[in-house]
């Protein structure tokens, strides 16, 4: 997938807001466990928040290589909280219609 434009961020900010993190990175940082769970997450949900507790200097530095890692969308950090996008790719399984 392409990268999102500003509309498309802008959409999918709004349709995060009322969501809570599913994932938290702590004390231990990025590990692959981590990275398993936030592929899981995307995978189901398409839309999901991380939220960092600790390595909060460090947060554009773990979201580029969640980013990476996981083939998705980095949406906007705001705060500590990282919005994440991926695309489902069965389209009766889509979630987010994007504009």
């Amino acid at each position: 997938m392409k990268n999102l434009n500003s509309l498309q961020r802008s959409y999918l900010k709004a349709q995060a807001h009322h969501l809570e993190p599913v994932i938290h990175i702590g004390k231990n940082g990025l590990t692959d466990g981590t990275i398993h769970s936030i592929s899981k997450a995307l995978s189901s949900k398409e839309l999901i928040k991380v939220k960092f507790r600790d390595y909060k200097d460090d947060k554009q530095k773990i979201a580029a290589k969640i980013e990476t890692k996981t083939l998705s969308h980095i949406v906007g950090i705001i705060g500590h909280t990282l919005i994440l996008f991926k695309r489902i790719l069965e389209p009766d399984k889509q979630k987010y219609q994007l504009p």
